[in-house]
């Protein structure tokens, strides 16, 4: 357990130097704009509660939807 936390610190440690790196190298990327971080939240928000619709429905008719 200890070799695969020390594997994983020294791999997360090696991924985050390089994506430094990259940042060091490409400062033109720009930000993310509000108009996409409320879209990616409207789109979570929308997909959770189709899933919860759909959970609740199969919750409520689990016993009549078996003969399906």
């Amino acid at each position: 357990m200890r070799y695969l936390a020390a594997k994983t610190a020294v791999t997360l440690a090696v991924a985050w130097s390089k994506g430094l790196e990259e940042a060091r190298r490409r400062p033109d990327r720009g930000d993310i704009s509000i108009t996409t971080v409320i879209i990616w939240v409207a789109a979570i928000g929308g997909a959770i509660a189709i899933a919860g619709t759909i959970a609740a429905v199969v919750a409520k008719y689990n016993g009549k939807l078996s003969g399906i």
